[in-house]
């Protein structure tokens, strides 16, 4: 009981946030954190709520559809931008702080769109467990005064997926998704063409019912992540995995025995 009180505190904060906010304009992914945000906003605020979808090749296959589907369902104004962030040197290069240029990007965008559309404040579905990683978009939102109201309230992955379940979301169970240059090595450049190959290779993985996975981009190696419990089924299909890897343009493809698990780029980063 005491758990359940605490979750509906951090569900009325969130709500809280959002209405003293007046009108807000929601970056929307398409995963189920920035879904949820969409939803609480048109709940909360109506017409003055929409939501907004940064389209690039770093956007993977199916994330612009869910937005748009999940905009529809819960009867908000929904606005696609294309994002110029494979312009900027910065980016492509893919040092240590590309998840910044990428997120300046996006929300240099997103607050203009809000600028002109007479929106006072641009959100997006950080939320608490986030802290966790290292993610160096947060000075980005920070530089462009966005605001993230489930991380302000303290709300979790967990508690964000019950809530959007709860809700009726589609998404509510969707497996954890991010930006397709997260899966190119630190320092080795970012281009359209290996987007568009990672995105294939992913694409035709789900295809064969591997719902959570990551080709990471190694040059002429593919380096595979599944969740653990589903590498005896990857080993089973190597094949055909193999087969539909290779045709998008990889030579070799490896299979990461410690299987599927977020930021696994970001474990060659030297902690203090």
């Amino acid at each position: 009981m005491e758990q359940n009180a605490s979750t509906q505190a951090r569900r009325a904060c969130v709500e809280e946030i959002i209405r003293s906010c007046g009108t807000v304009l929601v970056a929307c992914s398409g995963g189920v954190d920035s879904v949820l945000l969409t939803a609480v906003a048109a709940k909360v605020l109506g017409e003055n709520a929409c939501a907004a979808t940064a389209v690039s090749p770093s956007l993977a296959s199916g994330e612009l559809e869910d937005a748009r589907a999940a905009a529809q369902a819960v009867g908000i104004r929904h606005i696609e931008v294309a994002t110029s962030e494979i312009e900027n040197p910065a980016y492509v290069a893919n040092a240590l702080d590309r998840c910044f240029h990428c997120k300046d990007s996006a929300y240099g965008t997103f607050k203009s769109l809000a600028d002109r559309e007479g929106i006072a404040v641009v959100l997006d579905g950080t939320n608490a467990d986030d802290s966790a990683d290292f993610r160096p978009g947060r000075r980005a939102a920070t530089l462009h005064g966005v605001r993230s109201p489930l991380a302000e309230a303290g709300m979790t992955k967990q508690e964000i997926r019950a809530w959007a379940s709860e809700l009726g979301l589609a998404v509510w169970d969707k497996p954890a998704a991010a930006c397709l240059s997260s899966r190119v090595p630190y320092g080795s450049p970012v281009t359209v063409e290996k987007l568009t190959r990672i995105d294939q290779a992913e694409s035709a993985l789900k295809a064969l019912g591997f719902r959570q996975c990551r080709v990471r981009d190694h040059g002429e190696v593919a380096r595979i992540e599944v969740e653990p419990e589903n590498l005896a089924k990857l080993l089973a299909l190597r094949v055909e995995v193999s087969a539909a890897v290779k045709s998008v343009g990889f030579h070799y493809v490896s299979l990461d025995l410690d299987g599927f698990r977020s930021g696994s780029m970001n474990e060659v980063i030297q902690k203090p």
